[in-house]
């Protein structure tokens, strides 16, 4: 790598942008309406409940501080589904909403900077009890799952754009996460961008704790094919694009 290649990129992981804007001039402090909290949900699409977050409370199998001392990367799984109370946790531990708290604005069990939440989360469900196998969006706000699409192959395909990792077609439910950067545009300009990176981990990091807590498995991915990705999620790889994912399935005894 070149020195100013190098330095480009160096300088996205430091904050001297903050140093160089003009925040009256943001959108939010020109006066615009705030993007929605989720993305829009289209008339006619089947939506499925998830368990409800009150009913979630016994799931767990260990305190929280085994679950971080036990915490790791796992890439095989065992062949059994998970539930749906069990993805219902996931959920809820990676985007799950306590309060909405004004237009725009939501207050979730994972930070975000200036409550921003640029995230939308897509599951490739291969082996969920009760669940078809699909893509699936998580719908943050109403605690439920919209049917995206059902494509064939599908195990193969999310295989091929994880640059061919296998174990992410071959779990129960791969978690993809994918940024539209404007929510956090709105409030930072350009120097939304780092940070919306560091919510990614923020939210994967939840998950692995989560995992953990029911004795699952995880394993985050951060290489794949950006095109191949989008495409099957059906995003436009401009204002919405695949940013972060995560195979679960059940753990293997070990």
């Amino acid at each position: 790598m070149d020195k100013s290649s190098r330095d480009m990129f160096r300088y996205f992981l430091k904050d001297k942008v903050r140093q160089e804007i003009d925040f009256s001039n943001t959108d939010q402090n020109r006066g615009t309406v705030p993007p929605p909290l989720e993305k829009p949900i289209p008339e006619g699409i089947q939506r499925i409940d998830l368990v409800p977050v009150e009913k979630l409370h016994d799931i767990s199998v260990m305190d929280v501080f085994t679950a971080i001392a036990y915490r790791r990367s796992r890439r095989a799984f065992n062949p059994g589904p998970l539930t749906l109370k069990e993805l219902s946790f996931l959920l809820w531990a990676t985007q799950g909403v306590r309060k909405i708290a004004g237009p725009g604005t939501v207050f979730r069990v994972v930070p975000s900077a200036g409550c921003r939440h640029a995230l939308e989360t897509y599951l490739c469900a291969f082996n969920i009890a009760g669940l078809e196998q699909g893509i699936y969006r998580y719908l943050p706000v109403e605690h439920q799952l919209l049917l995206v699409s059902q494509p064939k192959h599908l195990s193969s395909r999310v295989s091929e754009a994880a640059l061919g990792q296998d174990f992410a077609g071959k779990s129960a439910v791969t978690f993809i996460w994918t940024a539209i950067p404007y929510r956090m545009e709105w409030r930072y300009d350009i120097a939304a961008h780092k940070v919306i990176a560091l919510d990614a981990g923020h939210v994967c990091q939840n998950l692995y704790t989560a995992c953990e807590a029911i004795q699952a498995a995880t394993c985050a991915v951060a290489a794949y094919h950006q095109e191949l990705m989008d495409n099957l999620l059906g995003v436009d790889g401009d204002e919405e694009f695949t940013i972060y994912l995560a195979p679960v399935g059940k753990r293997k005894i070990e």
